[in-house]
């Protein structure tokens, strides 16, 4: 999709209702539920992070939006797939963090990017952070600069390629309890994104595709 038609409908979004977790859920693990259930106290004083789904145009004037690989540390996110974001600092809203964090990590300026719409918060329980997500536009291509400390690679994905059907797919996992399950996961450049991830990449799909109607 041509950037420029990206653009005239992804303004509607404003005022579409979230889907929240009638999303997320088509793309989360089957026992999710259940674990968030059992997880209902430590929710409460989690960590607070939030991360940014950036949207712009590559040199071909094509509308893409901005993963990273994360590197390999010790660590429950190690090597993963995920967006641009991380922990809120002192006196931080969310949305100053996700903007700050993706300065730092791909290198686009904060005041070059206009947020268009906050998403639903996912606790990530493996952390126990609660993050909150931003769907947010820059409008000419940006100039990436990784922060090499802690991302791997940057991942370009095409909007088009996202909402081709065939990008879905799944994954074997292993469970807190130990038994092996398949969950769904999006398969976007060769790269596996699952979990939390592949949560909010969900309602981001399920927003886009209500704006373009």
């Amino acid at each position: 999709m041509k950037f420029q038609s990206f653009l005239k409908s992804i303004v509607k979004i404003e005022n579409l209702p979230l889907p929240a977790e009638t999303s997320q859920f088509k793309m989360s693990p089957p026992y999710r539920a259940d674990l968030i259930k059992l997880q209902a106290e430590r929710i409460k004083s989690a960590k607070k992070s939030a991360v940014m789904t950036l949207f712009y145009p590559n040199a071909a004037g094509e509308t893409c939006f901005m993963l990273i690989l994360r590197q390999t540390y010790k660590g429950v996110h190690s090597a993963q797939v995920g967006f641009p974001g991380g922990k809120l600092e002192a006196s931080e809203t969310f949305e100053q963090a996700a903007l700050r964090e993706t300065e730092e990590e791909i290198g686009v300026k904060q005041d070059t990017i206009t947020v268009l719409k906050a998403l639903t918060q996912v606790y990530i329980p493996p952390s126990n952070f609660y993050v909150k997500p931003f769907i947010g536009i820059v409008k000419n291509t940006p100039e990436f600069i990784k922060q090499d400390a802690e991302v791997e690679a940057l991942l370009e994905i095409k909007l088009d390629h996202f909402l081709d059907e065939n990008t879905l797919t799944t994954k074997m996992v292993t469970t807190p309890n130990g038994l092996e399950v398949s969950v769904p996961a999006y398969k976007l450049n060769n790269n596996l994104v699952w979990g939390a991830t592949a949560m909010i990449l969900s309602e981001v799909k399920d927003l886009l595709k209500a704006s373009f109607k």
